[in-house]
């Protein structure tokens, strides 16, 4: 049994310092887990992820903002720059509040049985699969994330013709995705 969490530590301590593993256990994966399971990887996506999923709504609150600017100008409008400039800043405010709280929910957990991911702020998601039903797995970059050195990484299970799952958005998605495969490898034939 000592050997097996010596080489539960050796995978675990592999995992490169880049990637973000969340220090505890969030709440909403303790209720899953399984006091006799293994945490393998604890992730969450990178905090890029608020700045990325946000993008659009970013360059359309600078656009809005300069288009207000811009029409200030003009006799008929009831607003100021200051006026365009206060809206467009609580637009982005309002939308980087979102997707924090967003990546604040969003938590991915790799043990010795299984894949977990679990997301979500008023209506949440649960995914889980054992080790043993994984039957595919794959790494997607966006260019968004590959400019940011992320990825990710979906997991598909027999039966199913779709992927089921992704962690998003997570740092060293390569170094992930082979600990992920180690672990199906290793834990998959239980």
């Amino acid at each position: 049994m000592t050997d097996q969490n010596e080489q539960d530590s050796a995978l675990l301590a592999s995992v490169p310092a880049e990637v973000a593993v969340a220090p505890t256990v969030p709440r909403s994966l303790q209720a899953v887990l399984s006091p006799d399971e293994t945490i393998l990887l604890l992730l969450r996506p990178s905090p890029m992820y608020i700045v990325l999923s946000s993008l659009g709504t970013l360059v359309a609150s600078a656009v809005i903002g300069l288009v207000l600017a811009y029409s200030a100008q003009f006799s008929w409008t009831q607003w100021s720059e200051t006026h365009a400039a206060i809206f467009s800043c609580g637009l982005a405010g309002a939308r980087l509040s979102w997707a924090w709280l967003d990546w604040i929910n969003h938590a991915y957990a790799l043990t010795d049985r299984r894949v977990i991911a679990r997301r979500g702020i008023l209506s949440t998601a649960l995914y889980e699969a054992p080790l043993l039903r994984i039957q595919n797995t794959i790494v997607v970059q966006s260019l968004r994330e590959r400019l940011c050195g992320l990825g990710t990484l979906g997991f598909a299970t027999a039966g199913r013709g779709t992927f089921d799952a992704f962690w998003e958005s997570i740092a060293s998605p390569f170094e992930v995705h082979r600990k992920v495969l180690e672990a199906i490898q290793r834990y998959g034939g239980r």
